[in-house]
């Protein structure tokens, strides 16, 4: 019987929750200071209806991670798209700290190059691709499992059981993005509990090798799991790739949660250590926020 139906007894008192501990715990959002840099997130691909909506979805993904973040979006070129070079170059000429440059890329690609060189002659700075990473093995598992070739716990995201019993790791930028993408690859099959082997899309033979492999080992389902969020890589490579080998394959990644998450936090964790000037100004701002009267009125 619980106290409110017991006469006289006092009501229960709403107490303030403790502060989750341990590793679920979310990591609290780190203050923006005024005169960070802002972030370019570099497409390797032009503006058009195929990428547009995938970035403008990362896009709004990392602003709600960290609503302090300038981002902006570059693309190769297309209507109405900045490049890489004007953003920083409109950066310098407004006096402002050099961007921190994301690629939106899995892993190596021939798009890197060219932002190394354009950041050698601007100052900014171009961080790692986005993986290898275990929250990039996490959205290729959803990913297989959303085309029902991997079946997923809701809870964990953990493989219950499986319509492939092989995966090949497609993605792009060469044998070096191959290779990389194997690391991802052991995190997935740890997932799934079936043999994943990377291949790339863009080398001739790769896939159908992979495939070739897989089914010599013993596979007799393999399936293909691009690792390729999407604007980096031509559709059509994922097409022939399924039609050539007959396997069926998971869509890309898109904008899956967690590459906006591993954007943002690449982004903060590029962002030097706040002076103590811009700490004093961020407490005084928030002394001034909490003495002022609008303050007192919302309680």
């Amino acid at each position: 019987m619980s106290t409110a139906a017991i006469p006289g007894a006092p009501l229960p008192v709403r107490t303030p929750g403790s502060r989750a501990r341990g590793r679920h715990r979310r990591p609290e959002r780190p203050e923006i200071m005024a005169g960070s840099p802002a972030l370019v997130l570099a497409i390797p691909a032009v503006a058009g209806p195929d990428s547009r909506p995938v970035v403008e979805e990362l896009l709004s993904i990392v602003r709600t991670e960290q609503s302090g973040i300038e981002v902006t979006a570059a693309y190769l070129g297309g209507e109405d798209a900045p490049t890489v070079a004007e953003l920083l170059a409109a950066a310098a000429e407004a006096g402002r700290p050099a961007p921190v440059v994301v690629p939106l890329v899995p892993g190596p690609h021939d798009f890197l190059p060219e932002l190394h060189k354009l950041a050698a002659e601007t100052g900014a700075r171009v961080l790692d691709p986005l993986g290898p990473h275990p929250l990039l093995a996490e959205a290729v598992h959803v990913r297989l499992s959303e085309a029902g070739l991997a079946r997923a716990d809701r809870a964990r995201l953990f493989a219950i059981a499986t319509a492939a019993d092989g995966v090949v790791l497609t993605t792009v930028g060469g044998e070096e993005a191959a290779a990389s993408a194997g690391i991802t690859g052991v995190l997935l099959a740890s997932r799934l509990a079936v043999p994943v082997v990377p291949a790339a899309l863009d080398v001739p033979g790769s896939v159908a090798a992979a495939v070739a492999h897989l089914r010599a080992t013993g596979s007799e389902r393999p399936a293909l799991a691009p690792l390729v969020i999407g604007p980096e890589a031509d559709p059509e490579l994922l097409a022939t790739a399924a039609e050539e080998t007959g396997c069926a394959s998971a869509a890309p990644i898109g904008a899956y949660p967690t590459v906006g998450q591993l954007i943002a936090s690449a982004y903060l964790a590029a962002l030097p250590e706040p002076t103590q000037e811009q700490l004093e100004a961020a407490e005084a701002a928030a002394e001034q926020q909490r003495t002022s009267p609008g303050a007192h009125a919302a309680r």
